[in-house]
């Protein structure tokens, strides 16, 4: 069940109401008996609990399976050599 905003009309007063969808609005301020009207609301979020939600709940069984072997033969591997950088090339001499 949602949870409705409603504002006073008269008076001001913002108040909330936890409702089904079939509910019939309220139309009464419950301080001052003023005309109501439902404010747009943004809505519960969806909240993620735990750590690799997306990785443990959506990720295909091929793609677990080949990402563990991936990550297996990385760790297995030697680290690489470390690259020296390249040497200027020499300008070539001009004759005179």
């Amino acid at each position: 069940m949602p949870t409705y905003e409603y504002e006073c009309q008269k008076c001001g007063h913002l108040f909330e109401r936890f409702q089904n969808m079939s509910d019939e609005r309220i139309k009464t301020c419950p301080e001052c008996r003023g005309k109501v009207k439902r404010l747009l609301g943004a809505g519960a979020g969806i909240i993620f609990k735990g750590s690799g939600f997306y990785e443990t709940d959506y990720r295909s069984d091929g793609y677990k399976s080949d990402s563990k072997k991936d990550s297996a033969s990385t760790s297995d591997a030697k680290p690489a050599k470390k690259s020296t950088p390249a040497k200027k090339p020499s300008k070539p001499k001009k004759d005179k």
